[in-house]
Order: C-alpha cells, then sequence, then structure tokens
C-alpha cells in the first residue's frame, strides 16, 4: 500500500517518528519502507495489533508504503491455516491493505547463494559439533565462548560439506552452518550464531525442495534488504540482535550482494497487557486441549477472537494512540484496552432492547388483543442514525431486577404503589405481585405516551425498559469475562472458571434477524451478533475496577 498523508502533529510524535524524520530530511531516505513480519505458526494476537498498526501507521503517514511478509523459515510449525488467518486479521486492521502477501522462503535460493558468499569470504563456516557441546563451548554472561575445532576449516572444505548439507548427504543435526565473528564477544549473540540447520521437514510453500532451513535472524535481515525495507521496527528483546544484524548486511553489501541504503533496525517495548497471556505455546495448548472453542474464541487473546467477540479496527487505534510508542516495558491495564473498544462502540453501536433476566408484567388495564407501535431512536446522540418501532402490548418481560416487593431506601424502580416509565411507552403503576405466577401487576396511565403531549403530565423517577412477550425474541447471550484470574497470568491455573456464563434473554423482535454490527443493551453493555445469539463485547463501565 501507498497512501500519501500529512506528517504527524508534534504532539504525536515518538523517537521513532523522529528517526524517520531524521532520515527522510538528510536525504538518507528517499521513501520510508516498513514491513510486519509474522511467524506463520499460530493466530495473530492483541500484541501484534500493536506492531501492525505501528508499521502500516506510519508508511500511511509519510506516504510510503509497509509489506505484509512471513518468516516461513521453520517448516515444522508452520501451516496454510495461519497463514490465511493472519492475512485476514491484517486486512480487517488495516482497511488500505490489499491482501498481498511476501514470504521469506520468496528468498530461500538468495539467501543461500549469501551463505555461499560466506563461506567462501571466510565469514562463516561448518561445525560439527553436537548440540550440547555447542552450548557448552558458548560460554555465558560471565565466561567468553570457546572456539569450535572445526572453526579452522578451509574455505574449500566448508563450502563443499555446505552443499551436502543442501544435497541431503547429511543427517540432520550433523552439521551447521555457523557466521565467523567472534566467540569471545560481550554479546552472546555475536558468539558465532548458527546461520543454517539440517531439517528434513516438508515446507508448507516450497514442499521438500530444502532440507535445510535459515535460521530466522540469518534471514529476517536479509529479507528487510532484498525489499527495501528502510524502518525495521521490532520489539525490545531483538535489541541484542541489532549488531549481528549490522553486521550481516554490511558483509553481504561489501561482497555487492546487496544494495545502499541498509535497512536500519529499530526497537520499541512490546505490549504487555494485564489478565492476558500471549504465549503461542500456551494459547495452542488452550486450543488442543479444547479449553477454549478454538483460535477465534471470544475469550482469547487472538485478533480473530476479538473481532468475533465484537471489537473493532478503531477501537484498536484508539488503543493503540493511547498507549503510544516507548523504549521501556511496561504493563499496560486490559481495561484501557476496553475502555478504548467502549469509546467507539458507544459512538457507532445502535441501542436496543434486550431483557437479561425476564420477569413478565401483565398492564390489567390494557385491552387485551390490543398492540401499538412504539418508537425509539436507534441512537440517542445521531439522528442520522434514523428510528426503530417496536411492539407493545399487554403482557411484557422487565428485567427482574427492576422490581421489589419491599424496596430498599432510594429505590425508584417498580414496587406496589411506584410508578415508573416504560422508556418510550407510557407511564405505569405497579399494583401488586403474583406469586404463584410470578407475575407483577400495573396499570398504565393512556395519557402518557411518549411522544405526546401529556407524556410529562406524570412525573416520575424510575424509566425501565421492556419487551413485548407476545413478539419478544429468545435468544442465548453469551457473558464472556477475561480468560485469566490474576493480573500477571503464569498458565493454565491461573484461568478464569467463571469466563463464560450463558443465558436465555428476550430481546426486541428486531433483533431475530440482526445486522452483523454490534449494538449496545440498554443498560447492559455491547454486545455482537454471533453463531445464533449474542456475545457480549465490553460492559457499559469497566466493571474490574
Amino acid at each position: 500500500m501507498s497512501n500519501p498523508a500529512p506528517k504527524p502533529a508534534p504532539s504525536q510524535s515518538n523517537f521513532i517518528r523522529q528517526r524517520i524524520e531524521a532520515d527522510l530530511a538528510s536525504g538518507k531516505v528517499k521513501a520510508v519502507k516498513t514491513r510486519f513480519p509474522p511467524e506463520p505458526n499460530g493466530y495473530l494476537h492483541l500484541g501484534h495489533a500493536k506492531s501492525i498498526l505501528l508499521n502500516f501507521g506510519l508508511a500511511r503517514e509519510y506516504g510510503g508504503s509497509c509489506n505484509l511478509r512471513f518468516d516461513d523459515t521453520n517448516p515444522e510449525k508452520e501451516e496454510q491455516e495461519y497463514v490465511d488467518s493472519i492475512i485476514e486479521s491484517v486486512k480487517w486492521l488495516v482497511p488500505e491493505f490489499d491482501g498481498k502477501a511476501l514470504f521469506a522462503s520468496d528468498y530461500f535460493d538468495f539467501m543461500y547463494r549469501c551463505a555461499e558468499y560466506l563461506v567462501s569470504s571466510g565469514n562463516a563456516y561448518v561445525d560439527s559439533q553436537s548440540a550440547d557441546e555447542m552450548k557448552r563451548s558458548r560460554g555465558d554472561f560471565t565466561y567468553p565462548g570457546t572456539d569450535s575445532p572445526f572453526r579452522s576449516r578451509s574455505a574449500e572444505e566448508n563450502l563443499m560439506l555446505l552443499r551436502e548439507m543442501r544435497d541431503g548427504k547429511h543427517a540432520d543435526g550433523a552439521h551447521v552452518l555457523r557466521a565467523k565473528i567472534s566467540m569471545t564477544s560481550p554479546n552472546i549473540n555475536m558468539r558465532d550464531p548458527a546461520l543454517y540447520r539440517i531439517k528434513r521437514t516438508t515446507h508448507h510453500r516450497t514442499g521438500d525442495k530444502w532440507c535445510i532451513y535459515p535460521m530466522y535472524t540469518y534471514a529476517h535481515p536479509i529479507e528487510d534488504a532484498v525489499e527495501g525495507i528502510t524502518h525495521s521496527l521490532c520489539t525490545l528483546e531483538f535489541e541484542d540482535q541489532r549488531p549481528f544484524y549490522d553486521w550481516l548486511l554490511r558483509k553481504l553489501a561489501d561482497g555487492g550482494l546487496l544494495q545502499q541504503p541498509l535497512p536500519q533496525q529499530i526497537e520499541f517495548a512490546r505490549l504487555q497487557l494485564t489478565y492476558v497471556l500471549l504465549s503461542k505455546r500456551l494459547l495452542i495448548k488452550l486450543v488442543e486441549d479444547k479449553v477454549v472453542e478454538g483460535w477465534d474464541d471470544p475469550r482469547m487473546p487472538t485478533l480473530s477472537g476479538a473481532r468475533r467477540r465484537g471489537h473493532t479496527p478503531e477501537g484498536f487505534r484508539k488503543f493503540a494512540e493511547r498507549v503510544g510508542v516507548s523504549k521501556e516495558n511496561s504493563w499496560i491495564n486490559y481495561s484501557v484496552l476496553e475502555d478504548c473498544m467502549r469509546q467507539h462502540l458507544d459512538e457507532v453501536a445502535p441501542r436496543r432492547f434486550a431483557v437479561l433476566d425476564p420477569l413478565k408484567l401483565v398492564i390489567e388495564n390494557y385491552p387485551e388483543g390490543q398492540e401499538e407501535m412504539m418508537e425509539a431512536p436507534n441512537h440517542p446522540k445521531k439522528p442520522e442514525m434514523g428510528k426503530r418501532t417496536m411492539p407493545f402490548s399487554r403482557e411484557l418481560w422487565i428485567e427482574r431486577e427492576d422490581f421489589k416487593e419491599t424496596p430498599e431506601p432510594k429505590y425508584f424502580r417498580l414496587f406496589p404503589g411506584n410508578k415508573v416509565r416504560l422508556r418510550f411507552g407510557y407511564v405505569i403503576e405497579c399494583i401488586g405481585y403474583d406469586k404463584a405466577t410470578n407475575t407483577v401487576r400495573a396499570k398504565y396511565l393512556p395519557e402518557t405516551r411518549s411522544g405526546t403531549p401529556g407524556a410529562d403530565s406524570v412525573k416520575v423517577k424510575g424509566n425501565i425498559h421492556w419487551v413485548s412477550v407476545k413478539h419478544a425474541h429468545q435468544a442465548e447471550i453469551r457473558i464472556y469475562d477475561r480468560l485469566f484470574k490474576g493480573e500477571k497470568p503464569q498458565g493454565q491455573d491461573d484461568l478464569n472458571p467463571g469466563s463464560l456464563g450463558r443465558i436465555r434473554a428476550q430481546l426486541e423482535p428486531g433483533l431475530a434477524a440482526p445486522e452483523a454490527v454490534v449494538v449496545q443493551f440498554e443498560r447492559h453493555g455491547y454486545f455482537a451478533p454471533d453463531r445464533s445469539g449474542f456475545s457480549r463485547t465490553v460492559t457499559l463501565r469497566d466493571a474490574w475496577q
């Protein structure tokens, strides 16, 4: 995508934008190009939303472009299902994304040529130590590493072994191609990192063409350079990898395999949300163990789960703007994300009546068989969203909490002798309660219909919603809560046993065939139509504070 747009206002500035603006001003960069590089080994989670919006957003702001590129270098864990779901999630979150994706596997041939160059130029060698031996010789943060006994192999022998690895002449784990940098570097990532390993695994795109695969840390810089990425944005855990990123690109540029200007890696703090675990390993286990319905279970911290739950791209953009970009890791309370969704949905969600805990109300002086259509706005602050009509009859459903035989002080809803307004309908007076049928009895004041001159002739303090019993649409409502009960959960032991509740509710009849939009059930929250029922997206206010 490429969409010229004005530069951000100073109030939106951060260290990444400042770097980009300096590069553009100096002429170092002619056009901004970013990328979002997921691995196709799971569904995108909430943390990815920040990276997606940052990369695509910066490209849009500076009139550049952003690539979706899959780092598919680990075929054992990659599946086409994940590729498809990731493309769909990015298209949902970024309206201008055209759905086209690039893949690391597009460059496997070129990456291998780069590996042969590194071997020929003395910058890489084939190591035949076992994995345990390599681990022991690597050292740690206290002790330097020691050279492999195979580090002094000639370029010719290394090249022969590398080609034999490529041609499948050696067993998995027999050899590893390593960069030749320094085993005494204080940065462990520079202690001759692995570049290629033997792995006889069918790749979801290249099939069985390859039996050696590049390591992510080797492949990623090359992908960035081939695509002309100017600013390679990643999270802080890759900061220690930046020296190798730069080393590799310089070596390949020196050999004429890459062109200047080379990409530059810039790190920012990843998203850390309370009450959420974003470990792909754990999320996969939740799905495989059927703890949840699947990757798109509305309780899952995945973008597909958030979408099914009714969260919106606009809400995620508000969230990304609010949390900003930082160099310091910090925890963001999950309620901030919910509040951003709430803010957007308050602006756009049509209002509807739903009785979640039904109690029958009979208006004894309302003629049997009579029906009226009551008019209600779709949004109280947006007349342009129009109005809807709802049938009114003698028998209504009301919320159980809206009636009490013996009310406490300052209870203004229904109790014997008290009057309330049925929202957008009549004022009624409670005249009793039939315990045998569990029915509230009332009479209505015909002159008080909403929208008529007599509507304000009787003053009341209570205002309750309702649904006509005869016309109500009964549906299952799924009340989703946070999947984890702990603020900083560690695993499945922290699962919230009350994360899903199911109730049968009575809805206004127009919801029998709802549009595919989130609606506000007045007084209850925001709900999304979902599989022959509705799922709660977010409450009207933060119930966790």
